[in-house]
């Protein structure tokens, strides 16, 4: 077997080494397709770019870009771009790779791509995160488009930063390319429900992950890290159901209401504000979050939260995986143990990319949905997409990590295979 050198040497618990571990899990169910597996463990290209942009003050700012498509075997690459300080090459790459198994997972026809630059835009003026993404867009325009590598929002990116990318490759094309991007605004070729799609699959696989383990929702205690699209509306859909939050931490602090949160105030709060100081909840150490006594944790903010010390700590009977990569490989196994269901984040928060595939099927027929039947589509697919996992689970007598890299892998793979090699 050759070794699983790639472009970076992973590290344990990173969030490259934590994907390798996680196929490497998935190895003993594919069979005949096994052969093909190393596919899996090589991004099929990665592009880094410099993002050189003039800031107001006069002076020449230089930032670093990247766009990893991971497999393109079962169509495009898909997958969102991120703006923060910290992304490196290895976190995109294994973002890429979660992206394609999400894709597969849920049974749209899109590989795995995932772009960032590494960049605090809290610190840029809007001309000045304008010009970043027009110039970010231009670089990495070689290997985008409708047909090829389709990006989206992520962390610290919206609509109108998806607006700008869209213009941008318009321009550089000499024609109007709407698909090239998703999550754009209504206007221009965005779609309706695309914005909550991601923490409505959350709910939507919580709520049947719910039921089948006999969890009423009614009066549930919910605790949520990260409260931004994902975690909120996947907080307020869950207090819509009958359930409680109790808890909510974002990165000004963590806070706690035993009787349940007042949702209907928090959200508008939280999205000037942050979570902290708000009016109506008691301030927690931020480590105390991992000790409350809680039904279901809903990790939506970055990789990495659930270490084996707060696995052994933690007292949820579900985790919904609303961030990607939330929980290291060594937890996976501590939670399996204590009873604890996980529902991976390649099948709990697909439900944004399964809008994004609505919105770009919406852009090549110019012909729109209303809200209602998006969201019912969405719910048929996520709810058919974890009742054909489970179902894998329960065969193999697996977790439904397990199962869902099972299930996506081999059909990666077996495109892979059917495709054959080039030249």
């Amino acid at each position: 077997m050759h070794s699983n050198l790639s472009y970076v040497q992973p590290t344990a618990n990173s969030p490259w080494g934590t994907y390798l571990s996680q196929v490497d899990r998935v190895m003993p169910y594919l069979g005949r397709l096994a052969r093909w597996s190393e596919t899996l463990k090589r991004p099929k290209r990665a592009l880094i770019v410099d993002v050189p942009i003039e800031m107001d003050d006069g002076s020449i700012a230089h930032f670093e870009g990247y766009r990893v498509q991971h497999n393109l075997s079962r169509g495009p690459g898909k997958g969102g771009v991120r703006f923060h300080p910290e992304v490196t090459l290895e976190e995109v790459m294994a973002l890429s790779a979660w992206m394609t198994v999400k894709c597969a997972a849920v049974n749209l026809p899109y590989g795995g791509a995932k772009g960032g630059i590494r960049v605090d835009p809290t610190r840029l003026s809007q001309q000045e995160l304008e010009k970043v993404t027009r110039r970010y867009t231009s670089e990495i325009g070689v290997i985008i488009g409708p047909q090829q590598d389709i990006p989206a929002p992520d962390v610290n990116t919206n609509a109108q930063i998806m607006a700008w990318m869209m213009d941008t490759y318009s321009m550089n094309t000499g024609s109007t390319a709407t698909g090239v991007v998703t999550g754009k605004p209504i206007h221009l070729g965005g779609s309706l429900g695309r914005v909550k799609a991601t923490g409505r699959g959350v709910f939507v696989t919580g709520r049947e992950a719910a039921r089948r383990i006999g969890l009423n929702l009614q009066g549930a205690r919910v605790a949520v890290q990260g409260f931004g699209n994902v975690g909120s509306v996947a907080a307020e859909l869950f207090a819509e159901a009958g359930a409680k939050v109790v808890a909510v931490q974002d990165h000004t602090g963590t806070i706690y209401n035993e009787a349940g949160l007042d949702l209907a105030r928090l959200v508008p709060w939280a999205r000037s504000h942050g979570v902290a100081d708000f009016n109506g909840s008691e301030r927690l150490d931020n480590e105390q979050f991992w000790d409350l006594n809680i039904d279901i944790l809903i990790p939506a903010a970055l990789e990495g939260q659930i270490t084996a010390d707060r696995a052994n700590r933690l007292k949820a009977r579900l985790v919904l995986e609303g961030a990607n990569g939330p929980t290291v490989p060594e937890a996976d196994n501590i939670l399996a143990s204590r009873g604890v269901l996980v529902v991976p984040d390649v099948i709990c928060n697909a439900g944004g990319v399964t809008v994004s595939y609505f919105e770009w099927v919406q852009d090549f027929s110019s012909f729109f949905w209303d809200e209602d039947e998006i969201n019912q589509r969405l719910d048929r697919i996520m709810v058919h997409a974890l009742n054909q996992i489970w179902d894998t689970a329960d065969r193999h007598k697996i977790t439904l990590r397990t199962a869902t890299f099972a299930v996506a892998c081999e059909r990666i793979l077996t495109a892979r295979q059917e495709r054959g090699l080039y030249p």
